[in-house]
């Protein structure tokens, strides 16, 4: 049974929640290689102190997860961190890059009067440059009555390897919303 305090600081969690964020791992290209000849890769991401991770798919620099991870947001200011990891058995696992995205832009297309719109009207478009981690232009799209992004990150203190993503906002009773 929840106690009193428990359940008045789950509601104000809820209540300083903006939402969901609904992150969609989509595959790896070009990953580099920790093993032998290849790598075990795996992805974490992180937003604050939540932390995330897909499964490990073996033997393949060029892996394909189709996997949602969800964060809930407090803070749009903050960034979200992704780092891709060699999974290995004996000793620690070898990091195969890391990249960092911000979410603003994203929650500042969603507060836009969306209503009427076509689908697929781009709402705003984010260039590739050395302050963010774009390996091409990314947009955020309106597209089936949803607001959307897809971006390809180049990963950093690494010789190769993207990862490409989704985002997807979710709405929650209860939250403070947008």
């Amino acid at each position: 049974m929840d106690s009193p305090t428990s359940a008045s600081s789950s509601s104000t969690l809820m209540e300083s929640m903006m939402g969901l964020l609904r992150v969609k791992i989509i595959k790896g290209i070009n990953l580099a290689v920790r093993d032998v000849r290849t790598s075990d890769p795996y992805v974490t991401i992180k937003l604050g102190k939540q932390r995330l991770k897909t499964r490990v798919i073996k033997k393949d620099c060029n892996p394909v997860w189709n996997e949602d991870l969800t964060l809930s947001v407090s803070d749009p200011t903050l960034p979200v961190k992704l780092t891709v990891y060699d999974h290995d058995f004996f000793s620690k696992d070898d990091k195969m890059g890391e990249a960092e995205f911000e979410i603003k832009p994203f929650i500042d297309a969603l507060r836009m009067n969306l209503e009427g719109l076509p689908s697929g009207t781009v709402l705003s478009r984010m260039q590739p440059c050395r302050q963010n981690c774009l390996a091409e232009e990314s947009c955020i799209i309106w597209a089936d009555n949803r607001v959307m992004q897809e971006m390809c990150l180049r990963l950093k203190n690494v010789e190769c390897g993207e990862v490409e993503i989704q985002l997807l906002w979710i709405d929650l009773p209860g939250c403070k919303g947008l």
